[in-house]
Formats: C-alpha cells, structure tokens, sequence
C-alpha cells in the first residue's frame, strides 16, 4: 500500500491493504493529481581527466593534512589562553618553548613527510582553524619576528608563502567542500 501525504490534507490517502503493506510518501499536487515526490541528494559529477587529477591530489592533501590543522588550532587556542594570564615574558617564552618540545616530539617525523604542496595545504588549513590567524602571524607572535622572517624566507625559497589567505567562499572553496566531507565522515566540527 502506498500513502500519500500531500501538502494540505489533514489525513493521508490510504490504499485498501493491510497495515504491513504501508509506505510513507512524500507528494505533489498537480493540476488536482497527487504524485508521489521526493528531494534527491546532491552528486557530484566530474569528467575524467585533468581535472579529477587535480581534485584527487587535493583531496589527498586534505585528507593528510586536516588532522594536522586542527591540531594546531587546538594548540595555538591553548597557548593563548594559557599565556594570556601571565606577567612575565620570561615565564611566556618558558611556557611557549615547552609545548614546542612536545610538539616537535610528536609531529617532526610526520611533517618531514608531506610534499610542499601539502605543506602549502596545510598552512592554509591552519589558517582556516585558526579563525584567520596566517601561521606568519602565528610565529611572530609566538616565536618572534626573526624568527617568523626566516621561515617566510624559507617558503618563499619553496614557492609558498606563509601569509596566505584562506578564502573558503573563494580561491579555497574546492578545500572547504573537502574539509566539510571529512567532518562529517569522523564527527568533527571547527574549532572555536
């Protein structure tokens, strides 16, 4: 049996089976004929090619590189917070050089591994969960302008830039369609 449930009707129309026989459906009226409708799920459809190429490469990067940003989100939120409340500069640059052993500890080997083209995913991931903050920004203000110049020199030598923007309505919106989908696939949701 199939029951229509149409847009207006205080009681859905019902077939002359029994009560196991039913299917709940959604309807259309049209020009008086109810029509059983239903919404279907947006797909994706790429051509073959060069540009799935270079959707899968990113995809990858992506998927490689995402746990890594939100790691660093999780962190640099932390260290904020914790050295907003002290006095001293000493006990800051105590307090940042600490987590930046644990960091090392845990991530160095890792991050040995990615590509620069990963690495280029990743800087701008981290600036997607840091709410804005380039990680130029980031290393100037945890480590010191010097410092934060080396490292822009240092990507700028590997073509990057470590003040990229991240524009997820823009330039980087084929990243944040990924980013989206791995949320969803492990439950995650965005920093802040």
């Amino acid at each position: 049996m199939i029951m229509l449930l149409a847009a207006g009707w205080a009681n859905p129309v019902k077939a002359q089976y029994g009560i196991n026989d039913t299917l709940l459906v959604g309807a259309v009226i049209e020009d008086g004929d109810t029509i059983p409708a239903r919404i279907l799920p947006v797909v994706f459809v790429w051509q073959k090619g060069k540009h799935s190429k270079k959707w899968t490469r990113l995809r990858n990067a992506v998927y490689v590189t995402y746990p890594y940003a939100r790691t660093a989100g999780a962190v640099f939120t932390d260290i904020e917070k914790n050295i907003a409340g002290m006095d001293s500069k000493k006990e800051r640059r105590q307090y940042i050089n600490s987590r930046e052993k644990e960091l090392k500890k845990e991530f160095t080997d890792p991050l040995k591994e990615l590509s620069v083209y990963q690495g280029k995913i990743l800087m701008k991931l981290i600036n997607r969960e840091t709410g804005g903050t380039n990680c130029y920004d980031i290393l100037k203000e945890l480590k010191g302008g010097v410092t934060a110049r080396f490292w822009q020199t240092v990507a700028f030598i590997f073509g990057s830039n470590l003040k990229q923007p991240y524009d997820a309505y823009g330039n980087d919106s084929e990243i944040e369609v990924i980013v989206q989908e791995v949320q969803r696939m492990y439950g995650w949701q965005q920093y802040q």
